[in-house]
């Protein structure tokens, strides 16, 4: 069994569509769905800098044309599952079924826009933390006024809220932890952000899903969802909920999937998926970055699709990115 995953904020790096754009018709979809999110998809994905594309309500419909484009280029037709992480969800709807890539790509527009004018409200942020045990990093967090958005799988934990909190958080650290902050513009996935959830669900009303083809976690709580107007609530809820993809990535094992492409940006999500599924459960991976990665997409496509018959080692085919690195980035929105 195979899924495909398609990451979230922070996974984002300058210029990483720039390959894709040589692909007949990729340039021309681009700039048709850049009417519908408001933003320039182009620019953002080859010249904008890397603080242009930290802007929220850039950076959100961006990772979900990023992660449509490219499975437009895999035989999605195989592929069993697939899983999200926070705006990722809205790609991975699509790519279930339950949603036009046009909605998709409309509701990633209007969630990352009403989402920074959300963060301009009052100081927030968030913060990974990374080690401790995780009942005592919660309980830490929410001693000093914080919310657990992420949890992210063993050892990572991101806190959100006030500034003021996360200082404190930083300051005394929950035993065998560390904190880093995020360079991100708010609390995401809390109650900081209740006015884009109001505002997403007045736009999301005028979309009519459809039930999902092929199984499509949530991040509420790692279950599949198979009616596509609970998808649709989901999705204008997780703007305030927490984002559990430990609870996904526990899905996909209790699914034995033994194999996962990670839409590009890829890296952060294979990488939590790498340390959290091990030993003879662990499937085999590649990071689709590039239209160079898409042979070996299709190849594990080929291999894996249907249901379960046994597992491989995990392998990252690419991309040439470090585990620090990651561990340092998180995953956040």
């Amino acid at each position: 069994m195979l899924a495909v995953l398609s990451p979230g904020q922070g996974s984002q790096k300058p210029g990483f569509l720039t390959p894709w754009l040589d692909l007949t018709g990729v340039e021309a979809r681009l700039r048709s769905w850049s009417t519908l999110a408001g933003v320039d998809l182009v620019h953002l994905g080859t010249v904008a800098d890397a603080d242009e594309i930290r802007d929220t309500a850039r950076t959100q419909p961006l990772l979900v044309a990023a992660a449509l484009l490219a499975a437009e280029h895999l035989p999605m037709g195989d592929v069993s599952l697939t899983a999200g992480h926070s705006v990722g969800e809205l790609g991975a709807a699509a790519l279930a079924g339950a949603l036009p890539p046009e909605a998709a790509i409309t509701l990633a527009g209007v969630r990352g826009r009403e989402m920074a004018a959300a963060c301009a409200l009052e100081p927030t942020g968030m913060a990974a933390v990374l080690g401790g045990d995780p009942d005592e990093v919660v309980a830490a967090i929410a001693g000093h006024g914080l919310y657990a958005a992420n949890r992210n799988g063993t050892g990572q934990i991101v806190a959100a809220g006030t500034v003021a909190g996360l200082e404190k958080l930083a300051a005394e650290p929950p035993a065998r932890a560390r904190v880093i902050r995020l360079q991100v513009a708010g609390a995401f996935h809390t109650p900081y952000m209740a006015p884009a959830e109001t505002a997403l669900a007045t736009v999301a009303a005028g979309i009519t899903p459809s039930d999902p083809a092929r199984t499509l976690l949530s991040n509420l709580d790692g279950t599949a969802v198979t009616g596509g107007r609970e998808l649709l609530q989901r999705l204008v809820r997780q703007v305030t909920a927490p984002v559990r993809w430990d609870l996904c990535m526990a899905t996909l094992a209790e699914r034995g999937v033994t194999g996962v492409i990670e839409l590009p940006p890829a890296g952060t999500l294979a990488g939590l998926v790498k340390r959290e599924l091990k030993g003879s459960g662990a499937p085999e991976i590649v990071t689709l970055n590039t239209p160079d990665d898409l042979p070996a997409a299709r190849d594990l496509i080929a291999r894996h699709s249907g249901p379960s018959s046994g597992h491989e080692p995990v392998v990252e085919h690419s991309p040439n990115q470090s585990r620090d690195e990651t561990d340092r980035r998180g995953a956040s929105s």
